[in-house]
Formats: C-alpha cells, structure tokens, sequence
C-alpha cells in the first residue's frame, strides 16, 4: 500500500518535532505499517492509523493537526503487541517496529527513534506468531519464458534451498507443497496468477534478481570467495531467486543470519513428483476446506516435538525416488519396532522439545528467557535418550551419532537461569544470584532497603505520635511519608510536603530521599547489568551453533522414525517390498484416513498392476467407493516412498516417479475457468508429463460436456495412457469404455452393489471385471428426489435404452468398437510418418488408400 499522507514541505512546517521525526522514519518504510514506540504503546499515524483501525478493530482517534484536518492516530499497547502482530502476520501484513533508542533524560527535542526490525509473514520467528507444527517459509521465484528459479528458506531452521522447474503445472505443484508465508516476485513477473492463492505477496525490482548482485548476496551470508562448492552455478534462476530472499532477509531482520550456513540445491528428479491438483485432492497435509482436520498428516502425524511433525510434512509432500534411501528409512522403523522400546523413546523425546526453533532465534540473539530454560531441559533429557539407541541397527547408531550432549552448556544455563525464569528479560529476575557478584550486591542493596524502610518507618510513628503514619512508593513521587489529614498539625516541621490527596498528605525527608536514590540507582543498575550478562549468555552460544543444528535435525529424523513406529503397531501397518519391475500389488489395502474417521467397519480391496495389467478402467455407482479405492491407491504408494509402513496386509511395489491424480473439479474463477476447463487442463498436464512409471487416477473424464464428446474423450485418453503404458485407475460411468478390456494391458474392475426392490446396498467390494449397471437413479432416490421424478425418469429411461438398442441395429458405428478403432486403414495411417515422404511417395500412398477404401 503506497503512503498518501506525507505532506509537501510547506505543511511539513506545521508539524511537530516529533511528528516530523515520524515522517522521516515513514518515508523509508511506504509500504508497510510502522508501529513507532511512544511511552507504553506503539502508535500508527495517518493513513496507517486508519488502516490498522479496519484490520485490528481498535479506536481511530487523532492528534494534532496539519493543515487544520486532525491527524489520525491508532495505537496498540506495548505489553500485547505480539497478539496484534500475529493477527496482522496472518492476513499478509508487515510491520516496521520503531523503538526508543536515545535517553529520555538527556535528549533535546524527541527521543532518538530508529525502525530495528521488520516483522514480516515469512520471516517471523517470535513463538506466540508461528504455527508451532507448520514450516514458515519465505519463497522467492523468478522466471525466463517457462523455466522458473525458485528459493525458499525457513528463518526458524536455517533451511535455504533453491531449484529450477520446468511449465506452469510445476511452478504451481511446487507453490501448493511449500505453502507459503511470503513470496517474493520482480515486477516483470508474467505469471503472477499463479501467485494469487498466497497471502504475503511482495513485488521486488528486477534488479534484485541480477545474478551478480544473488552472488554477492550469498557469499556475504557464507563468507566465501565463491559458490562452487553449493554447486549453485548450473542454476541461475534459481541462485537469482536465492539473492533477492537472502537481501530481503538481511534488510527486514537487521541482524546477522549464522544459523543460515548453506544453500542445498534440490534437484527434482530425487523425489516423486506430485502436481497441485495431485497434492490437493491427495489431502497430504490440508483438507479441500483449508483446515487440517482428516488429512493423511493428521492420522499419521504424532510425532513427540514440533520440529519432527514440520519435517514428518516435509517427507509426506516429497516422498523419495531413491529406494535404496526408502529402504533405510525402512530398516529404522523396524528395528524400533523390533529391537528399541518406542514409547520409551517418545516419552524421552517430548521433553527436547522443539530446539529447532530456539536455536533459530539464538542465532538472531532474539531467545527469550524461556526459549533457554527450554534448552536447559532439552541438555537434561538427552543423557536419558542416548541409553534406549545403544542396540539399533547400524543406520540407527549413525542417526545417534549427530546427537551431542552438550554438558558444558548444559552446566552454563544450570548456573546462569532461575527456575521458571519470566517471559521477558526486561523486567529482570531471569539471573540466578551466584552467577555473578556484582547483580548479586546490587540486588541485595536493593532488598536491604525493605528492612530500613521498615525501621524508618517505626523511628516515625514513635517520634511523631501518629500510629497509622506508613511509608509508600510509586514511579512517579517515589518513596513517601503517608500521614492522614487529621493529624497533620502533629507533622514534625523538617517534613516536606511532596502530594496533597483528598484525606491524605505525603511527605518527604531527607534521609527517605537518600535511601530512594540508593535503591533506585541500585535497581537501575542490576536491571542494566542482567541485561549485559544475559546478552553475553546468548553469546556464548554462538560457537556451538552448527553442532545444534546437526543434533536438532537427527532428533527430529529419530522422532518421525519413532512416530512411523508406533503408527505401524498401532494401526497394523504392513512393510512394503520394493522390486525393480513395474508392478504394485496390493493386499488387503485400505484408505488410512476413512478406516480412521468413518464409524463403518472399512472394507480392505486388492490392487494389482503388473505387465500385462497396466489401466484399470473402474466402474460401479456413485457413492460405491471409485474415489476412495482410487486415492488409497495413491496414498498407499506415497507413505511407502516416504518410509513408512503402509495400510494394507501387503504390498509389493515398483519404480514410481509421479503420482498424478485428476479426481474432482470445480471453477477456477479467478482464472476465469470452467470445471470442464479445470478438468481438460489437468489431463492435459497428465498425457504430456505421465511416464511408463507414473501412478495415474482419472475418475469421470468428460462428464462436462455432451454425452457423445465426453465418452469420446475419455475414450481417447483412455488409449493414449495404454500408449503411455502408464499404471493408471480409470473411473468412468460410460459404460461403452469397458469394451477397451478387449485391448491389451486393459482389464476392468468393479465395486459391488446389491439392488433389492427401488432400494441399494454398496458392498465397497473390488472384483474383476465390468459392473453390471450404473444404479444412478437408486442413488437419487437415496438422495431424496421425489418419486414422481424418479419414476418419470425411469419411463425416460426405458425409452432411450430401446432407442439406442434399435440404432445400435441400423448402425453400429454409433458406438465406439474395437472393429471401428482399428480399421486397416486407420491402422496404415497410424504407421506412418508424413515428414518422411516424398513428394511421390504420397501420391502413390493416396492412391493406395483410395483403392483400399
């Protein structure tokens, strides 16, 4: 939002030193709200007041004027300024804080005022403004025609990655599995629809994104000569991408990044490719409402920490390709299951907590008091973990290996905090006394002056004759001599009055001044001395800090291990075999979220691909279970690719290298799409993209146009898969596409349904072959259509049924056949290539086929 009410140098005049002071300071942050500190709350002026009254909901009022128009001002108390940041943060907003950097007592004119940080969507780390069980990342993308360098880096880990992708589907499936807080995207960017999902947009110039200028960036952030060893040079869009989001940190953070210590390169080819269609009708992590609840994540996700559950989101959203990987992630989970105590293991692990995080805000010296006495329970249970490891397996004992126990810094926080030190170091009481003398004797000058102010305050009763004279204090007089206006001629001459109240008068005298400025000096100091000793506490942490990280991540990794477990056990999960020929065979499968939430008693199916079975073509009624048997497929062969054990009695796999599922649609108004539009595109994106190792899920291809067009059309794609030789589930209600089963590697599958009367029954059981009818008008009678219509349908029914019986007899070729498809004639033309034929050649091949016909 650009700033209107800067106003020209002739107004400027009118405004007060302190407001000109604001201007300044606004004038470098136009874009954003600035929350400038005055006293005991942030305040907002002009058309941030307003903007921030609409968002936030508070009181627009106003202060002076400019120009004869009062200015408006909004302001939120300084004490609960996190909870407005959070609320602004989730809406996309960002806020420059403005604090008091100069001395109240000694500044001339305004206190001296500097914005310290930027509170931004994908570079917060304050804890009461994350979502402690989601990543946070901050996304830069650029592009040149359809290659796109994408960044993204998580400011609460240190995680910084960059990869190149290749069309608009896999910018969009790479959006959709990062989710992000922030995206940055230069002002010549093309393909800003794609953006427009995502909260947190920032348009950058194109001159961050110069590759000389991304160099520079980083090599700063490393401090090195060159790049070559993050192997970033054979992507310049994407190390582009990287020095746009490491200059935009720098500038909103104002502080050194040490945790951020490398760049990874993540290559696309390692992971199992999902598209934003595929991710979104998976339910991974979200469900189609945006919320969390019934997601794959959900059910399979109870990790002991935070930082296990966001990396467990990581594994679920980039299963591997590598199954020599899967396979050790594989053998982890089962020697804990076979050899280690796994609830052992959990008990032991909640105590770590999520050390990602904090060690994240040391770096940036933003831990708070608690973050460390988190740490400090964090060092006490990892001597009580390393024992339940000690018999595992050889990948488990290297896991182990990368976790530290850290005694130094373990005795340094016992030493240095107090049990259940406050939130904030502000107000002091975080230091234990012992940790230094110097605290330790101002505090205790400080706690001295109770027992003088008691005796003071006894020496005053008995000498004046006053027995309900007391000594108070507040921040504004300090200490007082409380007398009740009754007794105010026993008051000794030497008293000086320091307030009148109604039945009241205070006094002072000098040797109560003394004590005051001895105690108040004291406190001064001791508050001013624990914050120095507290800074130099998150100073000597920053040597271990690579250490922490490692031992953070393999906690985080033997926590998701730990979780895939107790998930087996508790949900009898099988373990998948992988093999090298291009096959899933399924046992006993079943839907690992529906067998969770349905009150039913879920019906397991098989699944079998192999050689001579590679498309299913599915049929059977609405609400038989096409869709469910259909994404358990695909979510069976997702957890095995993520190492994890899966829901089924057993499962033998192959090679994967995408999973692509066009199940559902609706309006892509923004775009200005239809369902059947939406639906075309994404078949589009799966004939040009799918391999002879891609998983692929069609239900109910066509279904948005004509009857005729739509069958066409499914039957269509429905051979260009068979040519593909892709392992794909059809659903389909044309029932003429059971006749491609004549067809090599073509073979149908039907769920059961029993009809008794107008009523029917759904077994939700898979057998071979074509399903017997589509049951549609006894599901509309389930669904409640009156039964006037249901009958008149039925009439409707007959009728076009006898009709199409006595047009099958006049002419066969209304419908698709296998005697129409493969017609000699279409078969010549099929082998042969235009580009390589003469002139001669075709005329000879014309008249060939003219004589044929």
């Amino acid at each position: 939002m650009k700033n209107t009410s800067i106003k020209t140098s002739a107004s400027k005049q009118e405004h007060t030193p302190m407001m000109r002071q604001y201007l300044r300071l606004k004038s470098e942050h136009p874009e954003i709200l600035l929350f400038y500190r005055m006293g005991d709350f942030y305040e907002l002026f002009f058309d941030d007041a307003k903007r921030a009254s609409e968002l936030l909901d508070i009181s627009l009022t106003k202060r002076g004027s400019t120009a004869g128009t009062p200015i408006p001002m909004a302001g939120v108390p300084y004490h609960a300024v996190e909870n407005y940041l959070s609320r602004l943060v989730q809406m996309g907003e960002s806020v420059a804080i403005c604090e008091q950097i100069g001395d109240p007592a000694t500044s001339k004119g305004p206190v001296e005022r500097k914005v310290v940080r930027i509170v931004t969507p994908g570079t917060v780390s304050d804890e009461a403004l994350l979502d402690e069980r989601r990543e946070n990342l901050l996304v830069s993308v650029c592009n040149h025609e359809q290659i796109f360098g994408i960044a993204y880096l998580d400011i609460n880990s240190g995680a910084f990655v960059l990869l190149e992708v290749e069309g608009e589907q896999q910018l969009a499936g790479e959006l959709q599995r990062l989710n992000p807080a922030e995206i940055l995207y230069p002002d010549s960017f093309e393909y800003s629809h794609f953006l427009s999902p995502y909260k947190g947009l920032r348009r950058r110039g194109d001159w961050e994104f110069d590759i000389e200028s991304a160099s520079d960036a980083l090599k700063r952030q490393f401090s090195t000569d060159h790049l070559d060893g993050f192997g970033v040079s054979a992507h310049p869009l994407g190390l582009a991408a990287a020095g746009c989001l490491m200059q935009y940190v720098h500038d909103t953070q104002r502080t050194a990044l040490p945790h951020i210590q490398k760049i990874v390169v993540q290559q696309q080819q390692q992971y199992v490719q999902l598209d934003a269609a595929s991710r979104k009708n998976l339910e991974i992590t979200q469900n189609l409402a945006g919320g969390h609840s019934n997601t794959l994540s959900a059910v399979i996700d109870r990790c002991s920490t935070a930082m296990g559950s966001r990396l467990l989101g990581r594994w679920l959203h980039q299963p591997l390709r590598d199954q020599h990987k899967v396979l050790t992630r594989q053998n982890m989970v089962a020697c804990i299951m076979e050899q280690l105590d796994s609830e052992a293991l959990q008990e032991q692990l909640k105590p770590i907590g999520d050390i990602e995080r904090v060690i994240a805000r040391l770096a940036i010296r933003s831990a708070r008091p608690r973050d460390l006495s988190r740490l400090q329970n964090a060092f006490a249970a990892l001597p009580r973990l390393a024992p339940l490891l000690e018999y595992g397996c050889s990948e488990l004992i290297s896991l182990r290996a990368d976790i530290s126990l850290y005694p130094e810094l373990s005795a340094l926080l016992n030493k240095a905090l107090i049990d259940n030190p406050p939130v904030l170091i502000r107000d002091g009481g975080v230091i234990a006394p012992g940790y230094n003398s110097e605290l330790d004797e101002l505090r205790s000058l400080s706690s001295g002056a109770t027992d003088l102010l008691t005796d003071i305050e006894q020496r005053e009763r008995d000498s004046t004759g006053i027995s309900g004279l007391k000594i108070g204090y507040n921040r504004v007089h300090g200490f007082y001599i409380e007398v009740s206006r009754l007794y105010s001629e026993q008051v000794p001459i030497h008293y000086v009055r320091r307030q009148t109240l109604k039945n009241m008068e205070r006094y002072i005298i000098p040797e109560l001044k003394e004590l005051e400025d001895k105690v108040l000096t004291s406190q001064s100091k001791a508050l001013a001395l624990e914050k120095r000793l507290y800074e130099q506490l998150l100073e000597l942490f920053q040597p271990s800090l690579a250490a922490l990280q490692l031992s953070a991540a393999a906690l985080s990794e033997l926590d998701v291990l730990v979780n895939f477990a107790q998930r087996a056990q508790q949900l009898n999960y099988c373990r998948p075999q992988f093999c090298s020929e291009s096959k899933i065979e399924i046992v006993d499968g079943r839907h690992p979220v529906i067998e969770q939430v349905s009150d039913a008693v879920f019906i397991a199916n098989p699944l079998r691909f192999n050689d001579e079975r590679r498309l299913l073509i599915v049929t059977g009624p609405n609400m038989g279970g096409k869709s469910t048997y259909m994404r358990q497929a695909a979510l069976i062969t997702l957890l095995a690719y993520v190492g994890s054990f899966v829901p089924a009695q057993a499962l033998t796999i192959g090679p994967i290298d995408r999973i692509f599922t066009r199940i559902g649609a609706q309006d892509d108004l923004a775009s200005g799409r239809s369902t059947f539009m939406v639906e075309m595109t994404e078949t589009a994106n799966i004939l040009h993209n799918a391999s002879n190792k891609s998983l692929v899920l069609m239900d109910e291809i066509g279904r948005g146009t004509s009857t005729f067009d739509g069958m066409s059309l499914a039957w269509a794609v429905a051979k260009q898969l068979q040519k593909i030789d892709c392992l794909c589930l059809f659903a389909t209600h044309y029932f003429e596409m059971t006749q491609l089963a004549d067809q090599a590697g073509i073979h149908n599958v039907h769920l059961d349904a029993v009809e008794h009367n107008d009523t029917i029954a759904f077994m939700h059981q898979v057998n071979d072959g074509a399903a017997s009818k589509s049951f549609g008008l006894q599901v509309a009678a389930l669904a409640g259509i009156p039964k006037s219509v249901i009958e008149e349908a039925k009439q409707k029914l007959q009728m076009l049924e006898s009709q199409q019986t006595e047009n099958a007899v006049n002419n066969q070729q209304l419908a698709p056949s296998s005697s129409v498809i493969e017609h000699p004639l279409v078969t010549k033309l099929e082998s042969i290539d235009p580009d390589n034929l003469s002139p001669r050649q075709a005329l000879e091949l014309l008249f060939e086929l003219k004589a044929q016909l």
